[in-house]
């Protein structure tokens, strides 16, 4: 099942409903996006099956000008893809959910194809994947925060935080000692 009210921190063990699910929303993404995304991928929790997330999927489109999806937000909107703005700075974000009942099942973060935003989605995803003992420090460490904060997003998200930049920093290294390119790899695995 797909959808978390806003402001709520649960988490689920993973399903492995929300593959198909991503892989849905790539697809419809691509027919909506055209030539305008560069790639799309499955990224956030939901894509790393050996650990808990809150149920909302999260997808990456990779663009090469953010302004390339300025035409395209009214498409996006008659399809029930609801606007944010830039909700951190490189990103802009689309939400899809069940807005009467305040409930969101989707996060659709726009971002600089093999930018800084959309090589972090990336190398964090494939870095949790390729190291379980990894993924499972993360996955305490979620589990903990979301106890501590369950109605608290924000509060939530900073508890985690100093392991995410660790990590990251390391994905990095990783990444370079493998020797491939974030893109080459994620188009490897469209929905991972």
């Amino acid at each position: 099942m797909v959808g978390l009210k806003r402001g709520i921190v649960k988490l689920a063990e993973h399903q492995d409903d929300w593959e198909t699910e991503a892989a849905q929303m790539i697809a419809e993404l691509k027919n909506l996006l055209g030539e305008i995304a560069v790639d799309i991928q499955h990224i956030g929790s939901t894509a790393v099956p050996t650990i808990h997330a809150k149920p909302i999927i999260d997808i990456v489109v990779g663009v090469y000008d953010l302004r390339d999806i300025l035409p395209v937000i009214d498409r996006l909107n008659q399809s029930d893809y609801i606007f944010r703005g830039e909700d951190i700075p490189g990103q802009l974000l689309f939400v899809k959910g069940d807005f009467e009942n305040d409930t969101r099942t989707h996060h659709i973060h726009i971002v600089k194809w093999n930018g800084t935003e959309w090589n972090h989605y990336i190398n964090f995803r494939d870095y949790l994947n390729a190291f379980p003992e990894k993924a499972k420090l993360y996955d305490e460490c979620k589990q903990k925060a979301a106890a501590r904060f369950p109605e608290d997003r924000k509060h939530y998200t900073e508890a985690k935080q100093q392991l995410i930049n660790r990590y990251l920093k390391e994905a990095k290294a990783w990444r370079a000692e493998r020797g491939t390119a974030n893109s080459d790899s994620s188009k490897q695995n469209n929905f991972i």
